[in-house]
């Protein structure tokens, strides 16, 4: 099982602070908190205890020109190292 720097190194994610861009919507988006946490998962076949995986869970808010900083709309996501939904959604922006 992977540790979480190792997911973060993986997937790449973007650093707080950073602007990512969504490939659905073409929205903005800045990283207000990055943290490791505990994602459940499917229950173990052999103990039927539930499984929990390390992930690391990323925080974004909705970028609206003349809105203060954390005021509007935010999301937060789960990232595992079996998933490929940062990939599949989101683009970061350099240099913005």
């Amino acid at each position: 099982m992977l540790t979480h720097e190792e997911i973060q190194l993986r997937k790449k994610l973007p650093d707080v602070g950073g602007i990512v861009r969504s490939k659905r919507h073409g929205t903005l988006w800045r990283v207000m908190a990055r943290s490791e946490r505990w994602a459940p998962t499917w229950d173990d076949p052999q103990t039927s205890n539930p499984g929990l995986l390390p992930a690391i869970y990323v925080t974004y808010w909705k970028i609206v020109e003349g809105q203060t900083p954390g005021v509007g709309k935010m999301l937060g996501y789960f990232y595992t190292a079996y998933d490929n939904t940062f990939e599949s959604n989101w683009e970061i922006v350099e240099g913005h």
